[in-house]
């Protein structure tokens, strides 16, 4: 701590917020400044040169961990990654982490504060791999990761989450995203980035290659679905169905685009899965439905 309060009163490295008894409180963004400049001052850089200097200029400098003095882009088997959530980056630039990384070369490229932030900020260098924390999981939250893969075209998504829909859950899996509920060990988060490094990083994510959930009933047992009535839930079965239809619809729609270039590709390739994954959901939502009603809804042979 005391070296903290140098770099503060000298080098006005830090501006920590007070207690009323003028106990500091440092940020998760002071946190990770103070490991960037122990390790680029440990790497032989001034103190007083680097104090000055924004959390993501100093990033720039670093490649964890630390093996000399050639960078991440002159290392072949080096991972470059954004980051979304600064507890999840400050926890990849620990010591703990780090060490359990042994030999294998990383480094974070750029750290946002949360998914809204990533979506509206452009990234100054390109990343390999995404890593991204959230609390809770939704059918919002999977939508704006598939909107930022998108956009940036990474080869790898990471994400942890601490709630979640097991429906979600098994969209995303099924999207190509590696998908794992926190709280990990340092271990196993380091286990989780080497597996990341030695994946084909070229590769194509799942959802860009075509692949996509099989549906679950046909559009005969969609009309029969959305033809009952009930007095429970209303027309929930109509509407759901009718919706399920819908999707369907547009999954084969965006899949029968023309494409112009790769990158109508890439955007019908998103739509298509966006789509899919929602009405993968949706048919979930329809098994609960009919168990609930007690409806069958087995699709007739022939």
């Amino acid at each position: 701590m005391s070296t903290l309060r140098v770099w503060e009163t000298r080098h006005n490295a830090f501006t920590p917020s007070k207690t009323e008894g003028q106990q500091r409180l440092y940020s998760e963004q002071d946190l990770s400044k103070a490991r960037l400049l122990k390790q680029l001052s440990q790497e032989g850089h001034s103190i007083s040169a680097i104090a000055p200097l924004d959390v993501s200029h100093l990033r720039r400098l670093c490649t964890l961990p630390s093996t000399g003095s050639a960078r991440a882009e002159e290392s072949p088997t080096a991972l470059t990654m954004t980051v979304v959530g600064l507890g999840l980056a400050n926890r990849i630039e620990s010591i703990p982490v780090a060490s359990a990384m042994g030999a294998h070369r990383y480094r974070v490229t750029a750290v946002f504060d949360d998914l809204k932030s990533a979506q509206h900020s452009p990234l100054e260098a390109s990343s390999q791999a995404l890593l991204i924390k959230v609390n809770s999981l939704q059918d919002s939250v999977f939508a704006d990761i598939q909107a930022l893969v998108a956009k940036h075209t990474f080869a790898q998504t990471v994400v942890l989450y601490h709630f979640a829909p097991e429906v979600v859950v098994q969209a995303m899996r099924g999207a190509g995203l590696v998908v794992r509920r926190d709280p990990i060990a340092d271990a196993e988060l380091a286990e989780l980035l080497q597996s990341v490094l030695f994946s084909p990083m070229d590769a194509a994510p799942q959802w860009a290659s075509g692949a996509a959930t099989q549906r679950k009933y046909s559009d005969q047992t969609l009309r029969r679905m959305a033809g009952i009535s009930t007095d429970v839930l209303c027309e929930c079965p109509k509407h759901v169905a009718e919706l399920i239809a819908q999707l369907a619809s547009f999954e084969q729609y965006s899949d029968e685009c023309l494409n112009k270039n790769n990158e109508d590709a890439q955007l019908h390739a998103y739509l298509r899965a966006i789509s899919g994954s929602a009405r993968a959901v949706f048919e979930n939502a329809l098994e609960r439905i009919a168990a609930h009603e007690g409806i069958d809804l087995t699709e007739p042979k022939g």
